[in-house]
Order: structure tokens, then sequence, then C-alpha cells
């Protein structure tokens, strides 16, 4: 008998799950998700890497379950966040891109994020990490459900000692707070040393949070802003693998993992928390031996090609997901939300989303439809550059950026990409090519069709800059002005 038992869901949730899966628990979990930063679908040793160890990251798996194409909404840093955190194609809630120091506009307060599913249960809430999803009030996690934060507003490449920033941008914040006392800027990392003890703070921070709430509900969401660059280990993991300084910050990163179980474990709660692991988008190749592996799959991050797009995902809730399970269905980021609105009988949000329960797939149904009929890929200005419906894979003509087989930089140091590459519209079969390098569309007429016609419909609705269309359901972000210049 579990210790909560006075935070009982509504009796819709005591049905089974869809098929032959588990039942669905009686009591609400806790929620655990561990965000990464640009680490690629290849970069876990259950996955397939043999130079990067990722023992608590493959124990999750082995007792849980692991999916094999799972997605980002798109493959870049902001729009990814916002996907998970509200359950939308990022450019319906006006997200796009990659949002800068300068940028005046984030997501809108008003949309409904995890935190604000479970704050009606009296779950208590908090973020450590990334942002990245605006960082000027009212943006900042504590308008959006999290009852603390304590990390860094957008990515860590943003200050000027990194090569590749602008030296216009100021020095990278640390920021802090609570809803009672709001949420700003308490200190500042100008150079390395900073980034080398980020993990660490963040993992004992989302430790200590578990050692104040392991009494009652709680939802605890850890985008590490690691291994995005310029990567910073810890001095205990520094030249501690034969990857390099990569291999260093992922296993880190597991022991953050390992960390944050032990946690969860000495208070008893582990198999009462669903714990979730997945990453934002693939890895930022150009950067060689300071990026990760797509584990073969084409291009990375910048690209909807498989090895932008397809990224970690692993769950763990022993009372649903069985032990050593793995599912090949399609899922995707803005899945996130409704499933823990389902889990924990939470608040549904009253702005229309995109995403779909995977109670279903989590259970271990062999009956299970995929929770989509097609899954859609914008990137840049709103360009639908492609979508994945069952099997297949179909491009859209676009442009794109690639290395063209070229080496990555190295030493921290990028390779420049050619960003004149072309693909016209093509399609690709998964379960035989995975890797995107066969155009079957001359073959499968039928199947172009039917994909065609489920585009021109996400056309309509969330647009397309590719074909001049504006999607009448597309709700922009909130912009705060510009403060004005004195005299």
């Amino acid at each position: 008998m579990t210790r909560h038992t006075s935070m009982i869901v509504p009796a819709l949730l005591f049905t089974l799950a869809c098929g032959f899966g588990k039942p669905l628990p009686a009591t609400p979990p806790n929620v655990v998700v561990i965000f990464t930063d640009d680490q690629g679908w290849g970069d876990l040793s259950c996955q397939g890497s043999e130079e990067i160890p990722t023992p608590h990251i493959d124990r999750l798996a082995a007792e849980g379950m692991r999916f094999t194409d799972f997605y980002a909404s798109q493959p870049v840093c902001s729009a990814s966040r916002a996907s998970l955190l509200t359950g939308c194609y990022a450019n319906r809630v006006g997200i796009r891109g990659a949002l800068v120091p300068s940028s005046r506009s984030g997501l809108d307060p008003d949309e409904h994020t995890i935190a604000e599913v479970v704050k009606p249960l009296g779950y208590a809430t908090a973020c450590y990490g990334k942002w990245h999803l605006g960082h000027l009030d009212p943006f900042v996690p504590t308008r959006q459900g999290f009852d603390e934060y304590y990390g860094i507003p957008y990515s860590n490449d943003m200050w000027p000692g990194h090569p590749e920033s602008p030296k216009a941008w100021p020095r990278l914040p640390i920021y802090a707070g609570d809803v009672e006392s709001g949420c700003g800027p308490i200190e500042y990392i100008d150079d390395l040393d900073g980034q080398d003890l980020i993990t660490r703070e963040l993992t004992e921070r989302a430790v200590d949070f578990i050692d104040r709430n392991a009494d009652g509900r709680f939802l605890l969401y850890v985008p590490h802003s690691m291994p995005h660059v310029p990567l910073g280990a810890g001095p205990a993991f520094r030249q501690s693998t034969m990857f390099g300084p990569y291999g260093d910050v992922i296993k880190e990163i597991d022991w953050s993992v390992g960390r944050i179980r032990e946690a969860l474990e000495r208070h008893g709660i582990l198999d009462e928390t669903i714990f979730i692991f997945t990453s934002d988008n693939g890895p930022w190749l150009s950067y060689g031996d300071h990026a990760g592996t797509t584990g073969g799959l084409r291009e990375g991050k910048g690209t909807t090609f498989e090895g932008g797009v397809r990224v970690p995902m692993i769950v763990r809730y022993p009372p649903l997901v069985p032990q050593g399970s793995v599912c090949s269905q399609p899922a995707m980021m803005i899945d996130v939300l409704p499933t823990i609105v389902e889990l924990t009988g939470g608040e549904h949000p009253t702005r229309k989303i995109d995403g779909r329960s995977i109670v279903p797939q989590l259970s271990g149904s062999r009956t299970a439809p995929d929770p989509h009929e097609a899954l859609f890929f914008w990137y840049r200005n709103d360009e639908l550059q492609a979508m994945r419906m069952g099997r297949w894979k179909l491009h859209f003509p676009h442009s794109y950026r690639s290395l063209e087989g070229r080496p990555g930089g190295n030493n921290g140091r990028p390779t420049k990409y050619n960003y004149g590459m072309r693909i016209g519209l093509e399609l690709f079969d998964m379960e035989s090519d995975p890797n995107e390098t066969t155009d079957v569309s001359g073959e499968h007429p039928e199947v172009l069709a039917r994909m065609t016609t489920l585009a021109d419909d996400a056309r309509r609705r969330l647009g397309d800059t590719l074909n001049d269309m504006t999607g009448d359901e597309v709700r922009p972000p909130r912009k705060v002005p510009a403060p004005e210049k004195q005299e």
C-alpha cells in the first residue's frame, strides 16, 4: 500500500490501459523529467555506444521502456522545450528556433505547462537547469507553474568567451527564485570554470528538492545545459572516458541520473515515480570531438533528418511499464504532457494541443495503435520540411546544412557547414532504411498521396512558409516592449 492514498485519481483512470497492457495504477505518480541538451541518439550504451558508458541510464532502460523512434518536434533548443512543456508543436505557440539574450518574447504564460497540469492536485514543482523560453518577466519558470527555479535562462554558448558567440551578448546569468520572491539573475558565468560545475549544482538541487518533498507528490524537471558546447565536466569526471571531453560530460550526466534515482530510492518512492529521460535534439555535428553521435542516422542538429530529430527516450515506472521493454512506434515530445495528464488525473489544457497520451504504449500493449497517424517537422521560419507516417518518412523540398562527409571540428571549434544543400520530394522507408539513403517515392504513389493530404491539412492549421501559408490555429508568443531610451 502506498503512503499517498489521500491523492486518488478520478474513477475514469481506473480502467485498463489499451489492449493487453497493464492497468493504470490507482494512485498518481511523482514525475521526474531529465532533459539533456544536444545529446545524440547514439550516445547511450543501451543504444549501441561502445565508447561512452551510461550504466545508470542503461539501468532505467532495463527496468523500464526504451523508445527507438521518439522525436523532438524541431531540431533546436527553444522550440523543442516549448513542445515538451506544452504538448504543442512549437509553431502553434509561436516559438521558433533558439531565443537569444536580446529576445523580448517568450512562451506565453497563458499556455498550460506540465507543471500547471499537476499544481491543482497539490504537487510541488521545480525546474533546475536550462529554461530557454524567455528570460524576462513574465516568461520565467515561476510564472509557468514551477514553485522553484535555478539555472540558466538560455544556452550556455551565449556568452562572449565562446568562439561562435556574438560579442554583444552579455555574461551568462544564473537565474534563481520562487513564486513569492520572483525570479532573476543572482550571479554570472564568465568562463569555463562555471560550466564545469553546473551539472553537479543542478543535481544537488534536484536531490534537495526530493528530500524536502518526498512525503507529498511532486514534479521535478531537470533540463541539463550539457552536453551543449562549450563542454564542462566536473573535476571528478575530467579525462574519465575514452571519448574525450564529450564522453566525460555524458558520464557526469549519467552520474546525475544515478544520484536522482538514489534519492528516490532512499525515500522509498522510486517505484511511485514516473522517471523520464530524453534529449531536446540531435548532436551539433560541426563540433566534431565536442559533439555526440547519431548512431548512424543521417545529419544532426539543425536538420529534420533523423539525426537531428530522433532522440533518446527512456521511461521507468514499474506499476505500468513492463521491465526491459522496447517501443518502436513513433511518438514525439508533444506527447509528454497529455501522458502526464492521464497518469496523474491532472488538469488538461483548455487551449488546443497536438500531443496524445502514450499510456497505451507505456503499458506494453501489443494492440495499441500509433498515437498519431502522422508527425510533422517544422524548422527555421516555420517551414514544414518533413513528416513521419508509420514506417514512412517524407521530406518536402527544402534547403539544409551539412558537413558533406567532412569531419567536424576539434577542441571546441567547429567546422563550417555548407548551408546550400537541397533535398527534393523524397520518401524513405524507416523500417528498412532508417538512415534515409534511398528515395522510394516512385514505388509508393498511394503512400505519397496520403501523406500529401495530411501535410496539406497540417499547413492549413499551423502554416508553412515554404508554401507561403499562414496557419489558422497559430497562437502568437507574448512580447514585452523594449525599455524606453533615456534622454
